[in-house]
């Protein structure tokens, strides 16, 4: 434990289970006062028992990232018990439902924009004027490999994905003087998530999924956590409006 974030506070959504979780925990780990929002309560939960059972420092508030009112109470809430916001990993998603563009329903879609979209719009929305209150503050976005590319029966997924990215270097460009650095992780066939679920329904998939990896495996959920930590580390104090990918290769 190198403990380089002693003393600071992060913000990880999504973080009742896969990266979201790991994230927390990896942040946790390197001395980071830890703030769970999930709208999962059992699964936010146990990433909290995880954390402090460690050793750790964390928090649990449950969380629906798109609605504003929610979020809202979630950053006043962090400042009320730490008094302020460091760093946050917006990365609360779903995948939405698999099926062709035509046969999407109006409010599947919506659903899944709401999330994937809107919350992470909505979560910059309040972390952001707290962090040039404080003078300053680092945020990394959960896009995917799926916003590089298209994604077959996954067009909301991919459209969300796509437009996080677009969200997030212009954020970074209207705050770059106001010391926020903000960024963007693109995860690709990650043993966690979507690349989990996947497998689970139908096993015979996985040695498609490994075909399409030059580095031939899968990423694990800590290969991502690490590099949310060092976007939001001293060591990357020049890094804004970047995305980095982490999918083994696929996309090259």
């Amino acid at each position: 434990m190198s403990e380089q974030f002693k003393g600071r506070v992060v913000l990880v959504t999504g973080a009742a289970m896969g990266i979201g979780r790991i994230s927390a925990v990896t942040f946790a780990r390197e001395g980071a006062k830890v703030v769970i929002a999930d709208v999962n309560q059992k699964g936010g939960e146990e990433t909290l028992t995880i954390i402090t059972k460690s050793g750790g420092e964390a928090t649990f508030i449950r969380t629906d990232v798109s609605n504003a009112a929610d979020v809202e109470k979630l950053i006043k809430k962090v400042v009320e018990t730490y008094g302020c916001l460091d760093c946050a990993h917006n990365n609360a998603g779903i995948e939405g439902a698999g099926l062709l563009t035509g046969d999407y329903t109006e409010e599947e879609w919506d659903r899944v924009i709401n999330i994937n979209l809107k919350g992470i719009w909505l979560c910059m929305r309040y972390e952001i004027p707290q962090m040039i209150e404080q003078g300053g503050g680092v945020i990394v976005n959960t896009s995917s490999a799926a916003g590089l590319k298209g994604f077959p029966y996954h067009s909301a997924y991919s459209a969300s994905k796509h437009a996080v990215i677009g969200l997030s270097r212009t954020a970074a460009l209207e705050y770059a003087k106001r010391g926020i650095r903000i960024n963007v992780v693109c995860p690709g066939f990650i043993r966690v998530g979507l690349t989990e679920h996947a497998i689970a329904s139908n096993p015979a998939i996985e040695e498609k999924f490994k075909a399409l990896i030059p580095m031939g495996r899968f990423g694990e959920g800590e290969e991502v956590a690490e590099a949310v930590v060092w976007l939001c580390s001293d060591a990357a104090s020049f890094v804004t409006g970047h995305t980095i990918i982490i999918d083994g290769g696929a996309s090259a």
